[in-house]
């Protein structure tokens, strides 16, 4: 075997024996390392107004009243209407997240995003209307490429 063969083996092996020693801790997690973050600011996927998150904090308020295990709103969608998917809404229960569901939070207020659903709706905007012949949700869409006459369904 010749000197640098031998010089690199001996060091192999030194740096095997250091290894070994090190507690199981230190190997996984390094002080000397640091979180990788983004310089690209993260942006909320579903953006809600003022007007929205009043109503949504009512309805919480007053269904809290009856279970107060209410943590927000879930967002998502479904597939229905005649355009193909239509949004969906209801109270989401403390504890029962989905792992990769994205929560937004705005005045206060906590809507959980479907992780299915984040594809279809990422950018859209949620507004409460109140006039003379309404009171509704509405959302503004921008990933929408059609929607049915009554706006009540969207495709992608």
């Amino acid at each position: 075997m010749s000197g640098c063969k031998r010089i690199a083996k001996g060091i192999l092996q030194a740096v095997r024996r250091e290894v070994r020693a090190m507690p199981v801790a230190s190997l996984s997690t390094s002080s000397n390392m640091q979180q990788r973050t983004s310089r690209i600011p993260k942006k909320d996927v579903v953006s809600i107004s003022d007007n929205a998150a009043n109503r949504i904090r009512s309805l919480i308020e007053k269904k809290k009243e009856k279970n107060p295990s209410i943590a927000g709103l879930r967002l998502g969608v479904k597939t229905r209407g005649c355009n193909g998917l239509s949004f969906v809404m209801d109270y989401q229960e403390e504890g029962k997240e989905g792992k990769l569901d994205e929560k937004v939070s705005v005045n206060g207020v906590d809507v959980f995003v479907d992780s299915k659903a984040v594809f279809y709706i990422i950018g859209t905007k949620m507004d409460w209307v109140e006039d003379e012949l309404r009171a509704e949700f509405t959302f503004e869409n921008p990933n929408a490429k059609g929607t049915c006459g009554c706006g009540e369904s969207f495709n992608v």
